[in-house]
């Protein structure tokens, strides 16, 4: 006999059934998006991308690829590092490393935005673009699908260096992919140092203003899901 389960804010919030999971990777999708086209405003600023964008224009300039491309192949390889290090791993971290770097593909080819060539205007949209950022992250991590792959990388490195503090680490590893990004060709400017440093205060008070604890969140391994989906399937 078929059982319906209801899909109620709770249901939603914990991945509960398929529906709640293919809703929820949906939500995933879409703030992910619009988190490229945040991305695509800091780097049409001008005046120095982000530390991991660094690195991604910098593959990108050097191997003639498009930046998508770039972004998907970093991606995946700390995806991968995340899996080997035995980090919990959602869906929702797949569909982050493919859909932010095509999406910022995609806003190039449409081009609504041309490069900044002045301060007065270069700043205000690197803002603009980190406050995107920032509800667009929201809105991805409400999803409970997992964490982005960089960010289960920094705390996967924390866990195996116990003395050193999570911030600490953090710069570790923006310091060393800009570096890498630079000497590979990527912009580096003051809009990195905003970036680094701005990115995450932005992002704190953007959660305020919505009232969202991150730390509250659990999010919902590949294997839970697919247990979901496999117990619907043995009720059908």
């Amino acid at each position: 006999m078929k059982t319906h389960t209801k899909l109620t804010k709770e249901t939603l919030r914990e991945n509960k059934t398929p529906s709640a999971i293919l809703l929820n990777m949906l939500i995933a999708a879409v703030s992910l998006f619009l988190n490229g086209f945040g991305l695509y405003l800091t780097i049409h600023a001008n005046i120095g991308a982000a530390p991991w964008d660094v690195l991604n224009l910098g593959i990108s300039h050097t191997f003639g690829i498009l930046y998508g491309t770039a972004s998907i192949l970093v991606s995946c390889t700390i995806l991968l590092i995340d899996i080997l290090m035995k980090e919990p791993v959602g869906i929702a971290m797949f569909i982050d490393a493919i859909v932010v770097g095509k999406a910022v593909d995609f806003f190039n080819w449409l081009d609504p935005v041309p490069p900044c060539t002045s301060l007065w205007t270069s700043i205000p949209l690197l803002l603009a673009g980190l406050v995107i950022l920032a509800y667009t992250q929201y809105a991805y991590m409400i999803a409970s699908l997992g964490c982005g792959p960089r960010d289960t990388l920094m705390v996967g490195i924390k866990k195996r260096v116990r003395r050193i503090p999570i911030g600490v680490v953090s710069i570790i590893i923006l310091s060393t992919a800009t570096l890498i990004g630079w000497l590979l060709g990527g912009p580096v400017g003051i809009g990195t140092l905003i970036c680094a440093f701005g990115a995450g205060p932005i992002m704190q008070l953007a959660f305020r203003t919505v009232r969202f604890d991150a730390a509250a969140i659990r999010h919902q391994r590949l294997s839970e899901s697919f247990r979901v989906f496999l117990s619907a399937a043995k009720r059908s």
